[in-house]
């Protein structure tokens, strides 16, 4: 889609802007959508990339350009559809990247249609946190931050994976992949919980198909920017990183709730 450009953010400052306590109309913006300029928006990235596919073009906080968020990624596009930047917004005077809150309020909104029964969840009796994870069985740093749930429960803090096959859902031939026939077959076990835990073990589910969301979880955080495992969301949608330790993770959700 859009070629990604390599950006160097203003070092450290704007950090912990990204979990700030406060969180103030996290990338919304008052101003009235132009339909003649969402449609010059529109057409332009079309013409730049003829399959793109559209999940939200609003009025972007930098005046005269629309802030878009298609085919997991967030751009912004003059009004006149002449120009295109790729990066982020940042308040300076709040140091506020309003880009990251803005991809926060769309992954909250998009988890959200996620139901729990999609899901597979390890919880607390009363959990003060709940992040979602997307994850994959396989990889390394999934199965280390798996390996800390009874401290990360016992902290409080309820974990909800969603399926992210890195190796995607289909090869090139378009048969279905290893970690996808290994996922769907976890998601389909009688004990989800038990069957994740030992995949995490590297001990393969039994072969087992059902109705299941590993396709859908997996375009859901392709549409989410997802881009490897384990990817973190907070509670109010913001990126808390890949493989975060149980401490580190209690004192990120602390500071943001």
């Amino acid at each position: 889609m859009f070629k990604k450009l390599s950006i160097a953010l203003l070092a450290g400052a704007f950090a912990l802007a990204a979990c700030a306590a406060d969180h103030p109309d996290a990338g919304t913006v008052a101003a009235t959508p132009d339909p003649a300029a969402e449609k010059a928006v529109r057409a332009a990235l079309k013409n730049l990339a003829p399959n793109v596919q559209f999940d939200s073009i609003t009025p972007s906080p930098l005046p005269g350009f629309y802030q878009v968020i298609a085919s997991g990624q967030l751009v912004y596009v003059s009004a006149d559809g002449k120009y295109m930047l790729n990066g982020d917004v940042v308040d300076l005077g709040a140091k506020r990247n309003l880009s990251e809150r803005a991809w926060a309020a769309f992954r909250k909104a998009e988890l959200a249609k996620v139901p729990a029964s999609q899901r597979i969840v390890f919880a607390p009796p009363h959990p003060k946190y709940t992040v979602s994870v997307f994850s994959d069985v396989n990889c390394g740093y999934c199965r280390m931050f798996h390996s800390h749930m009874a401290e990360l429960n016992a902290k409080g803090i309820a974990v909800e994976y969603l399926a992210w096959p890195r190796e995607g859902v289909t090869t090139t031939a378009g048969n279905p992949t290893d970690t996808y026939k290994e996922m769907v077959s976890v998601w389909c076990a009688s004990d989800r919980k038990a069957a994740f835990t030992a995949a995490k073990q590297g001990k393969a589910p039994a072969s087992a198909s059902c109705p299941n969301p590993v396709k859908d979880e997996f375009d859901l955080g392709v549409k989410l920017g997802v881009t490897g495992t384990p990817m973190i969301v907070g509670p109010d949608g913001m990126e808390l990183g890949g493989y975060v330790p149980p401490d580190k993770l209690l004192k990120l959700l602390q500071k943001g709730s």
